[in-house]
Formats: structure tokens, sequence, C-alpha cells
């Protein structure tokens, strides 16, 4: 009944006054019943005379018990070092360079190697070396344009002025492609316990069904947005009619008078600075409304920095995890039913379209396009004027 609320040394004497108060043999009748060894329960009997009392709140007298693994093997924690990050701490030809580091694995590692451990030790170790168990994290965005902060300077500027004159600033891109059939999608969902909902194993494409291809519109004044669902591949046709129909079904009426619509964009995909197609469908945009087109392309490897990407991309993928994307009306519908707190409010409908994906622009045509290089970074930054009527 004491055993486990009593302290090696309190549980040591205690045997040992059990012991001296049955006399003759008492030593071998505690050993019996408790468990604890003949040895143990004679320093018990010696230990009140030797002198001075245990220093208060300690167990053990100082140096006592088992020697930590670290003092035992002082190598042991380079080697463990050696192994989880041998690029910075150690050979880069480690054994297990390119395998998964379980503790299991690396104690198995660090007994052939001669340093025995147990997976538990391992565990400590590394959370004394300063290791936790993380997951990647997109941060890296590559070799770094020396212009970029003062574009998006230049950004900011620009959709400021724009919105303070009551006209139009949209945000735009294409969403991850999307497997439509019963597969798995990321994240979880309230439902009665014991019951996920089963999907297949292997997310192969589904040829009946195909993908969703999603290109929004995000309005940065209104902070509304749209989205068509394609079903072909995402090309510059796809994305300029994704900003027609933005025009036709929103943009129009929320800003009957403009003159002009900001269009920023990523630089590289169907919406890049050097896609041809681009240029020659916004040119088309613009002869069929009237509006002069204004294009701020982010700097490239900062595509994660666009607005729509958070302000309207994140809350589709909230509204939709743990669920599968069974038809591309189910894409459709949790799309449009996408709402925040902040008022955002989604539009969304199916594009059956093809759209090919070889089509080629010609020299003539894009002579004929109206395209004004702005003076900072005309690459980047530029207008496209309608032809006049």
């Amino acid at each position: 009944m004491l055993r486990g609320s009593l302290t090696e040394r309190s549980r040591r004497l205690w045997a040992a006054a059990e012991a001296q108060a049955l006399g003759y043999g008492g030593v071998a009748v505690v050993a019996a019943a408790t468990g604890i060894s003949r040895s143990t329960i004679m320093r018990g009997l010696k230990e009140p005379s030797r002198g001075p009392r245990m220093p208060t709140g300690r167990v053990r007298r100082p140096g006592g018990g088992r020697k930590p693994a670290t003092a035992v093997d002082p190598e042991l924690k380079a080697a463990l070092e050696a192994l989880v990050d041998p690029v910075s701490r150690g050979d880069p030809e480690s054994p297990l360079r390119w395998t998964c580091k379980s503790t299991r694995r690396l104690a198995q590692e660090l007994d052939r190697e001669a340093h025995p451990a147990s997976e538990w030790l391992v565990r400590q170790l590394l959370h004394d070396l300063g290791y936790s168990l993380q997951a990647n994290r997109k941060t890296a965005e590559g070799t770094r344009h020396p212009d970029r902060d003062a574009q998006f300077r230049h950004i900011n500027a620009a959709v400021a002025r724009q919105l303070r004159r009551g006209r139009p600033a949209i945000s735009v891109d294409t969403k991850k492609k999307e497997l439509v059939g019963n597969f798995k999608n990321g994240g979880r969902t309230w439902r009665p316990h014991g019951t996920p909902e089963p999907v297949r194993v292997h997310d192969f494409l589904d040829p009946t069904k195909g993908k969703a291809i999603p290109y929004g519109v995000y309005d940065l004044g209104l902070n509304q947005g749209w989205v068509s669902v394609g079903v072909d591949h995402d090309t510059a046709a796809f994305a300029v009619n994704t900003i027609r129909r933005w025009w036709r079904e929103m943009g129009g009426t929320a800003y009957p008078e403009t003159p002009a619509l900001l269009i920023v964009a990523d630089s590289g995909g169907s919406n890049g600075t050097r896609t041809r197609l681009w240029k020659w469908e916004l040119q088309r945009l613009a002869d069929a409304t009237g509006l002069t087109i204004h294009v701020s392309h982010l700097p490239p490897g900062t595509s994660k920095w666009n607005k729509i990407e958070h302000r309207l991309f994140s809350f589709i993928s909230q509204n939709w995890r743990g669920r599968p994307l069974l038809t591309h009306a189910t894409v459709v519908q949790l799309i449009a039913h996408t709402r925040t707190a902040a008022g955002l409010t989604v539009r969304c409908m199916l594009d059956r379209r093809r759209y090919p994906s070889e089509v080629k622009v010609t020299d003539d045509q894009m002579e004929r396009i109206r395209l004004r290089p702005h003076r900072f970074h005309g690459d980047w930054n530029y207008s496209i004027q309608p032809h006049a009527r």
C-alpha cells in the first residue's frame, strides 16, 4: 500500500524499521514480503548511525544513483546530432541522410555506432538539443528581385489611387486545381462519431468527371469575389473570360461610370507578364467594354502575397475542408456559399467552354495591341487602351 508513495530513501528506512522490530530473521522476512533486497534493508539499518541526516529536499546523497547517459557516454549527444542534421553538424554521407528520422530509427543507428540509447532517451536528448517535430513552411521565395519592394509600393499606391477615385481594382489568380469525384479533401468536418465519410484510397483522375479549375476575381474595394470553375485548360483566354464574366455580372453594375479598371496579377501562369495571349485577350476585353485596363504584376516569386490568396481562396478552402468534391456542381455550390464575418460574398459559375492550350498570337496581332508601358518597370506595369469606335 505504501510502496507507490514512498521515496527511495524512506522506503529503505521503513523496511529497516520493520526488520528491526521483528528481531532476529527480520531482514529475510521483510525482504521476502516487500521484494526489497537484503542489502538495501541492511543499508537502511546502518544509515541512522552514520551521523548527519540527508539534506532537506534530497532523496539521494550528492553523486548517488545511476549516472546520466551523457555522463557515461560523453559522445552520445554529438553522435545523435550528427544523425539528425548531418549537413551542418555531421557527415553528409550519414546512413540516415535520406531516411525518416524517427526516434526508433535513431536509437537503432546509435546502437550500431556503439552508443546504446532507448527511444525515450533519444526523445529527451533531442528536446535538450533544441529539436522539435516540425512541418515544412513555405517561406523560400527563390532569388529576390532588387525592385521587389519598390514594385509592392507601386502596386499599393496604384490600388489606393484607384479606390480613392471610386474605380474598380481587382486581384486575380488561379486557385489550385481540384480532382472532381469521391477523393479525400484535406481538413476535418463535424460528423456523427465513428462515421467518417468514405473516399477513394488512390487519387487518380476520374476521366468521366475530370478536374475543376477555379479562377478568381477579388474586388479589393467591395470585398466581393467572383470565381469561374473551368473544366478544360487554365489558359489566358480562360482567365480573361473570367474577368469578362465578372464585369458583366458584378463589376459593370457596381462601377457603371468608371473609365478604367486596375488588375493586380501574378507574374506567371495564365496571366503572366510574358504571355502574349493574356495581353491580346485583355485588348479584346478593353474593346468590348470601352475600359482602359491598367495591369500591375507582382514581382517574380511572390505569388502568395497576392490579396486574392488570403482574402478569398483561403476562405474557400476552409469552407470545403473535409468534404469530397463529388461533382462540379458541388464545387460551385461550396464556393458560392463561402462567407466571412468581415462581409465577404462570393458568386460562382461553371465554365464548360473549351480553351485550347496551343493558341499562338502573331506579331501582327501584337502590333494591334494598344499597350502603353509605364515608366516604372514597363514589363510589370502597363495599360491597354480600347480602340476608338
